[in-house]
């Protein structure tokens, strides 16, 4: 019994053995068919990643190839190429001082004695358009607009041999800012007398009038023309950053100060000096403010400067939600596209709140870029019949060659950054519908419009002759004082010198054009129109859609 028992008992330890052996390989084989399944899904995982990838990198290769990349041989636009090579040629035209590698046969050296009453040396700068006055806002401006566009298109410029030379033409500015701003708190603004200088039709050569200045300090303040002034300096320091860091340092120097001169002691310029309301008169500065500390947060990424456009000043002074018109005046547009940059493209160091700041600058922006399309449900009416954009009758151009600007930057900072489209009230577009507006406006301007002319002095065969330009007028050989110049006005002939690269005034409203000298309002041309068209031609005149950090 015990070895029959025994045996039975030993049967079933076998028979338990050889269960727990089969439910082990049941879980070795269920663990298998598992891990199985675990490797592959992580597989089919894998390949997913690596099938995005492969595309991801085909695909930037693909848009390299078709001439967007950064670095890429690109096509260049003809038309555009020439007609930035003459734009850049006005700012020679309208340069004070010493004339250096002077390529404009007949220009010389003028007002070399400028600031001296005071011991300074004003003698640079840029007369600001037909006459021979130094305004120190239009100036400023003129030269935040050509840094702007350098920083952005420097690459396009540099691929068309004009770099250089807007490099150039800015530090001719930049270098009499700098001497404009002695001290801490106080700038010259004003070089001459506009009411006497206005009384007078002579070359800049040859004139003998006195040249009083005009500045603006702790008593009588000026915020917009500081702010302005400072964001001029500030932006400029991105631009010599690499070619002359001691230069940069000195301009962002000169830029802290003169933002905290103009944010301390806030009052208008045109009220401190009211004799600038006939002829820049102020609408505001608050939208100076916001620009300048824009411009001194790129140079400088202080966040405080940030923090003052979004958090402190942004819901008081940025017009949010509201579109408006870029012009020497009025920064809000220009300022919600520079803001955008910053939002489009991310920043690791923004906040909650300055990000919530920074959207709402974007949205504005948005606005601006909807208006402008001809076809957008919330399209601006202000055009003439063959689509340009038309605001006032006088200096008309300006604002259809502002706009085309800020078009081409905010549709190429949509390409870069991969967005795709702009909603405008239920209706979409792409970035190549806002080129399309702007090739829309510098094409009109550059001949194809109703008069059939080219309102860009030298370029194509009918352009303005009577230019209203005091130096243009006059022959280089005459020797005219203040009052006998006047005949060269009146003169039925056409300018005796071409004054190559300027932007005239523009057409009325019928789009028709008087060409006659003492038709100002449509004839006299500007520094600041032409740093914008320098803008907008170095963002068409290359097919790369591709912009890049300013540092």
């Amino acid at each position: 019994m015990m070895a029959c028992c025994g045996d039975s008992m030993e049967d079933e330890e076998n028979g338990k053995k050889m269960e727990a052996d089969q439910d082990t390989n049941k879980d070795h084989a269920k663990r298998s068919k598992l891990g199985w399944f675990w490797s592959l899904l992580l597989l089919i995982f894998g390949a997913v990643v690596i099938t995005m990838s492969v595309l991801t990198i085909l695909k930037y290769f693909d848009y390299l190839k078709k001439g967007r990349g950064p670095h890429h041989h690109q096509e260049i636009v003809e038309n555009y190429a020439n007609a930035l090579g003459i734009s850049m040629q006005f700012f020679d035209v309208q340069k004070s001082g010493k004339l250096v590698n002077n390529k404009i046969v007949w220009r010389g050296d003028s007002a070399l004695h400028d600031g001296s009453g005071e011991n300074l040396d004003l003698s640079k700068g840029l007369y600001d358009a037909g006459d021979l006055m130094k305004f120190g806002f239009p100036m400023a401006f003129t030269a935040t607009v050509l840094s702007w566009a350098i920083l952005e298109y420097g690459d396009h410029m540099n691929a068309v041999k004009q770099l250089e030379h807007a490099q150039e033409s800015l530090k001719w500015i930049t270098d009499y800012l700098i001497n404009a701003h002695p001290s801490q708190n106080m700038l010259y603004i004003q070089v001459g007398d506009p009411d006497l200088d206005h009384s007078c039709w002579e070359r800049p050569e040859t004139m003998s009038e006195k040249r009083p200045l005009t500045q603006i300090n702790t008593t009588f303040p000026g915020t917009e023309v500081a702010a302005e002034t400072a964001a001029a300096m500030a932006s400029a320091s991105l631009v010599f950053r690499r070619i002359n860091s001691s230069y940069a340092n000195l301009l962002l120097m000169h830029a802290r100060q003169l933002f905290t001169f103009a944010d301390t002691y806030r009052g208008s310029y045109s009220m401190s000096v009211p004799q600038v309301q006939k002829y820049y008169n102020s609408t505001g500065y608050e939208d100076e403010l916001l620009w300048a500390a824009t411009w001194l947060y790129h140079a400088t990424r202080d966040r405080s400067y940030l923090e003052y456009v979004t958090d402190i000043n942004g819901q008081a002074f940025a017009n949010w939600g509201i579109p408006t018109w870029f012009s020497w005046d009025n920064k809000h547009a220009g300022l919600q596209v520079l803001l955008s940059r910053i939002n489009i493209f991310g920043s690791e160091d923004v906040s909650e709140t300055e990000n919530l700041g920074l959207q709402m600058y974007r949205r504005t922006a948005e606005s601006i870029m909807c208006g402008l399309l001809p076809d957008s449900p919330t399209a601006t009416s202000s055009r003439t019949d063959s689509g340009l954009i038309w605001i006032v009758k006088w200096n008309s151009l300006q604002h259809p060659v502002a706009s085309a600007f800020l078009a081409v930057l905010y549709s190429d900072y949509m390409i870069t950054s991969g967005t795709e489209t702009l909603y405008c009230s239920g209706k979409s577009y792409q970035p190549h519908d806002l080129r399309k507006f702007a090739i829309s406006q510098v094409d009109y301007l550059l001949g194809k419009n109703p008069m059939e002319m080219s309102y860009l002095v030298g370029y194509g065969n009918n352009y303005p002759l009577y230019v209203h330009h005091r130096g243009s007028s006059i022959p280089a050989n005459a020797n005219t004082g203040c009052t006998d110049g006047f005949k060269w006005l009146e003169s039925e002939s056409p300018n005796p010198n071409v004054a190559i690269g300027a932007l005239v005034g523009g057409p009325f409203l019928n789009e028709s054009y008087i060409d006659s000298r003492n038709n100002s309002m449509q004839g006299e041309p500007t520094t600041y129109n032409s740093a914008l068209l320098v803008g907008l031609l170095s963002g068409l005149v290359t097919s790369s859609q591709m912009v890049k950090s300013y540092t």
